[in-house]
């Protein structure tokens, strides 16, 4: 069995800050990702929010310059899955496609994935206009037309993001009710380039090379199938958080993500979770880095003790 000083699950941008802070403290730390450097940021076609990137920047390029940053500090990247965690007094025994490994500081940084519409043309053009971010890829809509899909808070909240810089929003929505809150759905009903289609459901995403040119929608109570022009199309119904993993061993939400204290320790001594897998408000790329900051240097003082 393998011993480590810190592990961190995940090599998103949460995960990536907290290798390069363990690296620097000199502790060495195991980073294991099941796919690429970045996380869900290195889909990303283009980030303009990131501080010091004035023209913008892939999330491949970003991710790729963490993951190159963290490694001159000492960090050690592995690929394969977590599949279980097992608390044994003062260690976190993790069950790897690596094997198994034993560590007294884990930093879980998992992330979340998007709840997707399983519908044709989502993957195909997931990247090229079809986002789950419209705080991130609504400025490239400047004069353009987009497609939203929800009916909760971020759907609303996301969708007036979007409108600020599109001429046209076509919000759709299964219901006849949003699912927002009042003050958000009064909104996003004042908002004057905002339509909502009620009681509609997308059926595809169509596209060519240049990307997405529109969707193919159905009115639920009457069957009635069009096919609206759109620009690009964002999905808004839900995050799923990536916690399988972590069983039952920390305390998480009823949404399933992991609860913590504010400086991100979780309801395990020694364990600490950082970046979207945590129980909060704002899901950013800089609140990520953030957490991940934090979390590596909680890990190091909880280290300090032995």
């Amino acid at each position: 069995m393998r011993e480590e000083n810190v592990v961190i699950v995940g090599a998103g941008p949460a995960g990536l800050t907290a290798a390069i802070y363990a690296g620097r403290a000199g502790l060495s730390p195991l980073v294991i990702e099941r796919l690429q450097p970045g996380g869900m940021m290195a889909s990303t076609d283009l980030i303009e929010n990131y501080p010091g990137f004035e023209a913008g920047v892939t999330g491949m390029e970003l991710g790729t310059k963490m993951h190159q940053q963290a490694e001159r500090f000492g960090a050690r990247f592995e690929f394969g899955e977590v599949h279980g965690l097992d608390i044994v007094g003062d260690r976190k025994l993790l069950r790897t496609d690596l094997g198994e490994v034993n560590t007294r500081a884990l930093i879980a940084a998992s992330g979340t994935g998007h709840r997707l519409l399983g519908i044709p043309g989502e993957r195909e053009f997931f990247g090229r206009g079809v986002s789950t971010c419209g705080t991130c890829d609504g400025p490239l809509y400047k004069g353009k037309t987009a497609g939203v899909v929800g009916g909760g808070n971020s759907a609303a909240q996301e969708a007036m993001f979007v409108a600020r810089f599109a001429k046209k929003v076509y919000l759709l929505h299964r219901r006849d009710a949003l699912r927002a809150d009042k003050v958000l759905a009064d909104r996003l009903l004042a908002t004057p380039n905002i339509e909502i289609v009620w009681s509609t459901i997308p059926l595809a995403i169509t596209g060519d090379a240049h990307g997405v040119n529109g969707m193919r929608v159905q009115n639920k109570k009457t069957g009635e199938e069009r096919t609206i022009a759109v620009d690009g199309f964002f999905i808004f119904i839900g995050l799923i958080p990536n916690t399988r993993w972590l069983g039952d061993a920390v305390k998480l939400s009823a949404e399933g993500f992991v609860t913590t204290d504010p400086d991100l320790r979780t309801s395990v001594p020694g364990l600490f979770a950082a970046g979207d897998v945590v129980d909060k408000e704002f899901r950013q790329i800089t609140t990520a880095v953030a957490d991940g900051a934090r979390a590596a240097r909680m890990a190091e003082r909880f280290l300090d003790q032995y």
